[in-house]
């Protein structure tokens, strides 16, 4: 067996390669954020980040006043990472002022991910081979690379972490070792706090159906007390992002869920991989990507014939066993990736509307696809268990191949999502407003808007134009958020009524996306810059 500090070793390097596969080695720049704000999520990740760094009413807050201003927002909404902006606000007068921190997540998530499965495994595998093997096809799923373009939910080492804990009893039963990952995925992203607590959950149930003997309902009641605790600390977390304002219901629950034919349809012909890509319906192809890869789906098909002939080793019967108190909770999470509107191969299937009374409650799982995560690394770890009972040199040799298969089969599509990264080389920080008229005019304004209030038009766009105007301290009075409050939504409805009007702020820089009219009372104050419309403050 090999030495502990080797292990690691081989564990940072496999995290290295994962990287290096995926993404240019340029975006560790810290100074170098061009390659992000050209109209991705990752943009908005990186523009929340910079406006919170360079919005000093900001320090006791997750929130900043730069981006929908004035009533701001939160910076989880700006799909930027809470945890990372407090580790980092000490230091915001010192660090490059167009700073950005998304590749160095993407780092760490890639030496972490590796980490969480070798634990996961080490103590199962019968030899090295069968271990590192089944480390990588653990670690390097599919849908963990396709989720290069929001950089929080590349932490899918969060739900390995989660599992690590639920596979030991004794680790599984201590609050100690929940509230880690719990409070890390609650100031990471919301949907991963869902996808670890719904493990905990798990581990909790478990635990409270065993207990027995004289002092099992005292001991039920420090668990129930204990599981309030963590639940009481998550909620005031929740309230901190800003979860307790009232937001509108976009009524999209089932768009963006998982089709029934998710886990061996590839849905994206550009990934290149070996079986077949059906097209699926807009919205359910990113977000409702679960294809596991034709290596993993042989080592399925291959251990479901072979499970009955592989008897468990000596000591180990109850570790695949512990998992069917996963099921109530997978179930759950497999019933909402569906949804309640399915599709198949790119069809829509019949659908059943919910309840409208849960329908607000729906809405917060919307991208709901991305619920089937931890079902799927489950899988995906038992499957590798039950392969290791082959013994030392079956299993590596079946792991490798297996291996072999996957990484021929999705390689193509980590070659696309290293692409998106490509421009890091350039290191130019902005190709749309390159008119040095941009900051005389910008520093000019007391605040700047864009009409119409929908930048999703030309997001890059809004997103150079944001990064500017923030650098400056000028305040924006809207912005692409993953939650938008009702009273902000009703304020740009007001605005964009008075700019229609012709009832414009002499103080404020408006910017024109696409053919958008221009009110008689403005053509005077009417400039055009790198092609963009945008009327000037007086």
């Amino acid at each position: 067996m090999q030495r502990l500090p080797v292990q690691l070793v081989l564990v940072a390097l496999i995290g290295a390669l994962f990287f290096l596969a995926a993404f240019h080695p340029a975006v560790l720049d810290i100074s170098n954020a061009g390659w992000l704000i050209r109209g991705s999520d990752g943009g908005e990740n990186a523009l929340g980040m910079h406006a919170w760094l360079h919005d000093p009413a900001s320090l006791w807050s997750l929130r900043t006043g730069l981006l929908n201003a004035p009533e701001g927002t939160s910076l989880l909404f700006t799909d930027s990472n809470p945890l990372l902006g407090l580790l980092l606000k000490p230091f915001a007068g010192i660090l490059p002022p167009d700073a950005q921190f998304v590749g160095l997540w993407l780092l760490a998530c890639c030496l972490l991910q590796p980490l969480f499965g070798w634990l996961l495994l080490r103590r199962h595998a019968p030899g090295q081979l069968a271990l590192w093997c089944g480390v990588v096809l653990l670690c390097a799923l599919p849908t963990w690379f396709n989720r290069y373009l929001h950089a929080n939910l590349f932490g899918h080492w969060l739900i390995l972490w989660a599992l690590w804990n639920f596979t030991d009893k004794q680790r599984a039963a201590r609050f100690s070792a929940w509230v880690p990952p719990l409070i890390i995925a609650a100031m990471v992203h919301n949907y991963l706090l869902i996808l670890v607590a719904a493990i905990w959950g798990s581990a909790f149930l478990e635990r409270f159906a065993t207990l027995n003997g004289p002092v099992a309902t005292r001991r039920r009641v420090e668990l129930v007390g204990g599981a309030l605790a963590i639940v009481g600390a998550v909620a005031l977390i929740a309230r901190w992002h800003g979860l307790g304002e009232h937001f509108a219901v976009t009524g999209s629950y089932g768009a963006f869920a998982m089709p029934l034919d998710a886990l061996w349809n590839p849905a994206n012909p550009g990934y290149g991989t070996i079986l077949p890509a059906i097209p699926q319906r807009e919205g359910r192809g990113y977000e409702g990507f679960q294809y596991l890869g034709l290596g993993i789906l042989l080592m399925l098909g291959l251990v479901a014939a072979m499970a009955r002939r592989l008897p468990p080793p000596a000591g180990k019967e109850g570790s695949l066993r512990r998992l069917a108190w996963l099921a109530p909770a997978f179930l759950v999470l497999t019933l909402l990736a569906i949804s309640s509107f399915p599709d198949f191969a790119g069809r829509r299937l019949p659908r059943i509307p919910p309840p409208e009374a849960i329908t607000p409650l729906l809405d917060l799982v919307r991208a709901s696809g991305r619920l089937f995560w931890p079902v799927a690394y489950t899988l995906v770890f038992a499957a590798i268990l039950l392969l290791y009972r082959l013994g030392a040199r079956q299993a590596g040799m079946a792991l490798a191949a297996l291996l072999a298969i996957q990484a021929v089969d999705i390689i193509p599509e980590i070659g696309v999502v290293r692409q998106q990264s490509a421009d890091a080389a350039q290191h130019r920080l902005y190709v749309r407003t390159r008119d040095p008229r941009w900051a005389t005019t910008l520093a000019a304004a007391r605040d700047v808007t864009f009409e119409p209030s929908d930048v999703t038009r030309d997001l890059a766009l809004f997103q150079e134009l944001a990064w500017r105007a923030t650098s400056l301290g000028r305040p924006v009075r809207l912005a692409y958020t993953a939650r938008i409050s009702s009273r902000t939504a009703a304020r740009l409805a007001a605005e964009g009524a008075r700019f229609a009007a012709g009832d414009l702020d002499p103080h404020r820089l408006y910017v024109l996306i696409g053919d958008a009219p221009v009110p008689a009372q403005a053509r005077t104050r009417l400039l055009t810059l790198d092609g963009v419309r945008v009327i000037r403050p007086m």
